[in-house]
């Protein structure tokens, strides 16, 4: 089965996927950890895995955020993550295993993560004990591939898959990044979990963005220096995004992006 679910994903042009073991949940592996209502036996009774796909925020569409541009792009990917899971899940119905697929967000829009900024199910954790990253100290999941730079959806399922395993490592730098250019110096230095972000800092900043139709924020993505996607695209030296950097070509392309869409 998971063989398949991986060919299918291949096809399907899915570069990550992962295997949770639903009992993960169940044994906390740092302070604090995820409440029992929001672990996948307490929202779909019988769950024995989590099946956990990414799909990548292109870098260059990230790196005029927060705009127009990148907001598309988040929209579009959640769209994209809500159809394939749940395409998932219709597979594994149709072979006999009672699954159901996570929405992407699970929260009533921005207004109400100001009000209450946690959504039912947690996507990054689930990546995390999937296999698929570590957390960074933006409180994002990073994986070797994409930094942060990756959206993330669930699938559970009674079928008994087996897991992969977790990292071990660590792939934060420290470098200070996130920290530093954060808009609402939302993000700690001492990191997660002992850092944890303010979360309804973050959400009302976004909650303004939105009202200009330029959100979500996206800084601490795109200025993480983890990621492959980082070599691929030639953009290793992130002080290009410091805002004393000197004038260049994506300088003028991010300029002329930030013009356009805004209320």
């Amino acid at each position: 089965m998971k063989a398949d679910l991986r060919e299918w994903c291949e096809n399907h042009e899915i570069p990550l996927l992962g295997i949770a073991d639903a009992n993960t949940w169940e044994e906390p592996l740092f302070s604090p950890w995820i409440p029992d209502a929001y672990h996948p036996n307490s929202i779909f009774p019988g769950t024995r895995s989590v099946i956990v796909i990414g799909l990548p925020i292109p870098l260059p569409s990230l790196e005029s955020s927060p705009s127009i541009q990148y907001r598309e792009m988040y929209r579009t990917v959640n769209a994209l993550l809500d159809q394939f899971t749940y395409r998932i899940a219709v597979r594994l119905n149709q072979a006999g295993y009672p699954s159901v697929p996570i929405p992407r967000d699970g929260y009533g829009g921005i207004g109400a993560l100001v009000k209450n900024p946690i959504a039912f199910f947690s996507h990054r954790h689930a990546a995390y004990l999937a296999g698929l990253g570590t957390f960074g100290l933006n409180n994002m999941l990073l994986s070797p591939e994409y930094g942060p730079r990756v959206r993330f959806g669930s699938v559970f399922t009674t079928a008994d898959i087996e897991p992969d395993p977790i990292r071990t490592d660590d792939l934060c730098t420290r470098c200070m990044e996130c920290v530093e250019r954060c808009p609402v110096k939302a993000v700690r230095k001492d990191g997660y979990p002992e850092g944890l972000t303010n979360k309804t800092a973050c959400a009302k900043y976004s909650a303004a963005l939105d009202k200009k139709a330029i959100s979500p924020c996206g800084v601490c993505i795109k200025v993480c220096p983890i990621g492959s996607d980082r070599a691929f695209y030639g953009r290793e030296d992130i002080g290009i995004y410091r805002e004393d950097a000197a004038d260049s070509p994506l300088r003028k392309a991010w300029d002329h992006i930030r013009s356009h869409g805004s209320l």
